[in-house]
């Protein structure tokens, strides 16, 4: 059951996600993870605290969202690969359906949640309604306290992050920070920005999707918020653009080896971006995009000719 009394989606309980994974132990390595680069995973520091973040992490909103008991074993993968590889961070929200509770459950199997970084998000609500929110997000993620706590879709420029400090200052959370993925919003994201000065801002910023670097990003760094991608790979679109493709010769200049790799390590070559969160329930995939955060990184002439591989 959730902490709301709903079931799993499809009648899966908590109980039966321990015995499906075997109670979610480390003790396997995922297939495909040993074989993974020695090269370090890249970090970069938040800028309210310099504490270093790798720069890839997962997202949750869709592979997280409903599960049944033969997913769930796909899911323990993609995290277990996540932490092997030195990856910290996860990132979920209230409003994924389920996700908060699966994210807490294989954690909390693991023995992991002081190797991660844990980011959740409440909606815009009244204070009492928020306040009971992240109530059930942190019994949902099963720790007392989240390292990001974002409000998210902010919509108005008056939006205040008062509560959210306080939280912070009480140790139920170590950040704060905004999210939006609704450019019609990014007027209001900017004000909130420059007024509150988060920790955090998440936004929607992918290759083909390039909104974010006019006025948010800059927003962002202007305050001294750390950088989180939402949607890094695009809705689907990015792979689409290039079904068929070889990835070019020049991309071995910054190590990318794939598609995935080329995507993201196009956003980390922006300075002001602190970590892609990809989302995934694949743990090939997971490995895939943690390629992104190793080896070298495009410069901006580089940058500038993947724009054009993916117009062409």
């Amino acid at each position: 059951m959730n902490h709301d009394g709903r079931p799993f989606r499809g009648g899966f309980t908590r109980r039966r996600m321990l015995k499906a994974t075997g109670a979610l132990a480390l003790a396997a390595i995922p297939p495909g993870a040993a074989a993974q680069s020695e090269q370090p995973l890249r970090t970069r520091p938040i800028p309210h605290s310099n504490e270093p973040l790798p720069v890839v992490g997962l997202g949750t909103a869709t592979s997280f969202m409903s599960v049944d008991q033969a997913q769930v074993a796909a899911l323990k993968e993609v995290v277990d690969t996540l932490i092997a590889a030195g990856a910290k961070l996860i990132d979920t929200a209230s409003t994924y359906g389920d996700a908060e509770e699966v994210v807490g459950t294989l954690v909390e199997g693991a023995h992991a949640r002081e190797r991660l970084f844990l980011a959740t998000k409440i909606e815009v609500r009244s204070a009492k309604a928020s306040a009971d929110e992240f109530e059930r997000s942190l019994q949902r993620l099963r720790t007392r306290q989240v390292d990001l706590l974002q409000l998210h879709n902010v919509s108005r420029a008056t939006q205040s992050l008062a509560q959210l400090r306080d939280w912070k200052a009480a140790g139920r959370c170590r950040y704060i920070g905004v999210t939006s993925t609704f450019s019609g919003a990014y007027d209001a994201m900017e004000a909130v920005i420059r007024r509150e000065k988060p920790d955090f801002v998440q936004v929607d910023y992918a290759m083909d999707n390039r909104d974010a670097e006019k006025r948010i990003i800059p927003a962002a760094a202007d305050a001294g918020a750390a950088v989180l991608t939402a949607l890094p790979l695009g809705r689907t679109s990015l792979f689409r653009a290039v079904k068929g493709k070889e990835v070019p010769e020049w991309a071995k200049d910054f190590d990318a080896q794939t598609w995935a790799q080329f995507f993201l390590k196009f956003l980390l070559g922006n300075p002001h971006v602190t970590a892609v969160i990809p989302g995934t329930g694949n743990a090939q995939h997971m490995l895939d995009n943690l390629g992104a955060g190793r080896g070298r990184l495009p410069d901006e002439p580089q940058r500038q000719r993947m724009i054009a591989v993916l117009n062409s």
